[in-house]
């Protein structure tokens, strides 16, 4: 049995064909990885240019708006977040009752129980900047 794989370069399909033992010979996880139907990622589109690719991935955040958990993810300390959480709550992006959850959630699971902390440039290296 024999493979067909088929890429692009320059503008050109290019199509490769190989027989499945030497693939599994060269690459026995990827031919695995390939065999399991659970495994597979669809492709929805191919962009040529960087530009246009570039493009599409700064919208990734265009509308995006951050909430409370947002902002506790950016902190370092427990004192930052309780910051935070005044904060938002004076100006009534949260109520008292959000306010007093979040505070509890950070007394008994710790800070980091919102999620990994977002560095400073974490939004411009997912697409924003």
């Amino acid at each position: 049995m024999n493979i067909a794989t088929a890429g692009f370069q320059g503008g050109r399909q290019n199509n490769v064909e190989i027989d499945k033992k030497e693939l599994k010979k060269m690459f026995p996880s990827l031919v695995n990885e390939m065999e399991k139907t659970q495994q597979r990622v669809v492709i929805s589109s191919v962009r040529s240019k960087v530009e246009d690719a570039e493009k599409t991935s700064s919208r990734r955040f265009a509308s995006y708006k951050p909430d409370v958990v947002d902002f506790l993810r950016r902190c370092d300390n427990k004192q930052q977040a309780e910051e935070i959480i005044r904060y938002l709550e004076k100006r009534k992006e949260i109520d008292r009752e959000h306010a007093k959850r979040l505070r509890k959630q950070i007394k008994q699971k710790g800070l980091r129980s919102f999620g990994s902390k977002k560095e400073e440039d974490y939004y411009s290296k997912r697409g924003l900047g």
